[in-house]
């Protein structure tokens, strides 16, 4: 009974979505305000009903209903609890009710916490959202139903859920991928309602703009657990594999990125705002071809769902319908676009519109080096594959150029900066970076490497930028120190900027300094890595709730000190009677040791895989910085501030048309 409510609950939430589509829209043309004033209750409603849904499919994982056809396929009677409620978004069903979710929470609270804007925008932008929940839920009922019953024959026990998704990682790193994915489809309804009322102002961009961070900064998290479950839990000791599915992750964190500089122009300066259009619409087609490629079975991944292809015809035609439908609309409405502001190549805006113009550039070759492979299979052209090789070659140098203007932006004025102004502010942080970068490969390693020497120029030139404009902009005209005069949008941006210096730091010491040794020990024996002693003292057989271990017992030394003992394993989980290694790690802020135990060899000797990375923590502190600046950022208080009297009236000026 319990998965039944579930289901007539998602129905009753697509009957909200269908009604929170139209309904507005009608009071909108007819200007019936009891119809514009329903927007926000059918956006509750909606995400009501969404909640219940995933609930009770949640509680029957936890009661272990095998009668349901999702839960008999990922979870058993020995999971543990907390990864039967992971385990709701584990498999691709559970997965996309999530999604959606995800989606009617986005609704609801843009509906709730946008008491500034005026009724009849955010009653067009909730429209779009639910227009876009109506797709989704009719594709979860019509394809993916989480709830559908194996009844009256169902089995007594589950096949278990995927060992590999049985890691605290997999509890987190879903929901904020998702969370951010999802959420930008909140900066696409605004730039869809924008265009359908004729209203592109610097008004419409600031309050889309907290949202959009909003969806970047979960999404920034996303990206940095799911490369630390990589990194811990697949034992092969990497961080980025350029994977399909991590690529189709990360570029709509890449366009989200140009996105949000694109609204800061847009509403600091009134221009940019075709980019910004573009980019809103831009971002939500890659989330939505992101669904399509993990879900339709066109790629083969650990990250992937690989399903029936007839459900990735299903996305197809919503993508189409989406990126059809709004370009179309930008095609009839573009004209209306004006940015009248200019500035001169001397400038702020310049430097943001250069350095957007990389993060496309880098989002089209990512996007190219994925989709190449499938279009050449699809041509009977042969099967390809396209490595890392090609995405370093073309990813980096693009990186390196960015970053050098991340420095110039901040520090520069809009429109037209003074004759020296740049040089005064830049020329002895130039000098100091460049010295650091020289110096730092001979105080680490004592010789010199020229791709350190590069990525600790990059690190230290971001870093030193952001703190002369943050103190720029603490320095009042007497000459004292006010720091809290710098607004929180302006330090959410400074916080956000050092944390890509810190990811910078991690790749370039990782890359250059991490030591890799395969080595054969048998009880007793020692090796030698990077200074550390690392002892085989033999295994043992350990017992979990739903596999049985083989644990290495490992112990680290420096300098004949005692400093952890590391317990290795590999794993066999009883029901899928799936082999899975487990690392031993100890991480400090200045370095990994890595132990990966492999097979065995005979003897009570076994093949270990063990490394040293330094630095590598950096990463993902670096991306949880950039998520926490973004965070900062939309709790300024001039997104809780209302409109202004004259944007309004300006707004008021504009042709209201669906």
């Amino acid at each position: 009974m319990i998965p039944e409510l579930g289901h007539f609950a998602l129905i009753i939430g697509l009957a909200f979505a269908l009604c929170l589509s139209i309904v507005p829209l009608i009071g909108v043309a007819q200007n019936n305000q009891q119809l514009i004033n329903s927007a926000k209750p059918l956006s509750l409603g909606l995400f009501i009903f969404l909640t219940i849904s995933i609930c009770l499919l949640a509680y029957s994982f936890t009661v272990d209903d095998f009668s349901v056809k999702y839960i008999a396929n990922h979870s058993n009677s020995l999971l543990p609890y907390y990864f039967k409620i992971s385990a709701v978004w584990g498999g691709h069903e559970g997965s996309m009710l999530f999604w959606v979710f995800a989606l009617t929470a986005w609704t609801f609270a843009v509906g709730a916490f946008s008491k500034q804007i005026e009724k009849e925008f955010v009653a067009r932008v909730l429209a779009i959202m639910g227009m876009i929940a109506v797709g989704f839920i009719l594709f979860t009922l019509l394809t993916s139903n989480p709830f559908e019953r194996l009844l009256p024959n169902f089995p007594a026990e589950g096949r278990d859920l995927n060992p590999l998704l049985q890691d605290i990682g997999l509890i987190i790193h879903p929901p904020m991928l998702y969370m951010g994915y999802v959420g930008f489809s909140v900066a696409f309804a605004f730039a869809i309602a924008a265009l359908m009322a004729g209203k592109m102002d610097a008004a419409w961009a600031r309050w889309s703009r907290p949202w959009t961070v909003a969806a970047w900064s979960f999404l920034s998290v996303g990206i940095a657990l799911g490369s630390w479950w990589a990194y811990y839990e697949l034992g092969w000791g990497g961080w980025w594999f350029w994977d399909p599915v991590e690529n189709v992750s990360f570029m709509p964190w890449l366009a989200g990125t140009a996105l949000i500089h694109a609204l800061a122009v847009t509403e600091q300066r009134n221009t940019f705002k075709h980019w910004t259009l573009l980019l809103a619409i831009f971002t939500f087609s890659l989330n939505l071809l992101g669904a399509f490629l993990v879900r339709s079975g066109v790629i083969t991944s650990v990250h992937s769902f690989a399903v029936d292809p007839g459900r990735g015809m299903y996305l197809l035609v919503l993508l189409a319908i989406a990126v059809g439908g709004s370009l179309t609309l930008y095609a009839i409405r573009s004209a209306k676009v004006s940015s009248p502001s200019r500035f001169t190549l001397y400038s702020r805006e310049s430097a943001i519109l250069i350095a957007m113009s990389i993060l496309i550039t880098a989002t089209v070759t990512i996007l190219l080096g994925t989709l190449y492979p499938l279009i050449i299979d699809a041509m009977g052209l042969g099967k390809i594959s396209v490595g890392a090789p090609y995405f370093n070659l073309v990813f980096i140098p693009l990186m390196i150029l960015l970053f050098l203007f991340m420095g110039i932006g901040p520090l520069i004025r809009w429109k037209k900066a003074r004759k020296g102004e740049l040089s005064k502010h830049l020329n002895k942080i130039s000098v100091f970076s460049v010295l650091f970068g020289i110096a730092w490969p001979f105080l680490f390693a004592g010789e010199f490497s020229v791709w350190a020497f590069v990525g600790m120029t990059l690190g230290c030139w971001i870093v030193l930028a952001v703190l002369k404009d943050v103190l720029n902009n603490a320095k009042q005209a007497d000459g004292r120190w006010k720091f809290s005069a710098v607004p929180l949008n302006h330090i959410g941006m400074a916080v956000a900027h050092a944390g890509i210096a810190v990811t910078v730091i991690g790749v370039t010491m990782v890359s250059t300094y991490e030591q890799e040794i395969n080595v054969k020990m048998s009880p007793g024996e020692n090796v030698n890595l990077s200074g550390y002693t690392i002892e085989f003292a033999g295994t043992k057989d350990v017992l979990g709730p739903n596999y049985s271990a083989i644990q290495g017992q490992v112990n680290v030394l420096l300098d004949g000190e005692f400093v952890t003992l590391l317990k290795p394993e590999q794993r066999t989980y009883k029901v899928q009677s799936m082999g899975m290694t487990e690392a031993g790690i100890h991480t400090n802020l200045l370095r990994d040791i890595y132990v990966a135990l492999g097979d065995p060899l005979g003897n009570n000797s076994w093949s270990m895989r063990l490394y040293y990375k330094p630095f590598i923590v950096w990463i993902w502190l670096g991306g949880f910085l950039m998520a926490i600046g973004g965070f900062l950022a939309i709790l300024s208080k001039r997104y809780r501030k209302r409109v202004l009297a004259s944007e309004q009236k300006r707004n008021q000026s504009n042709p209201m048309v669906l």
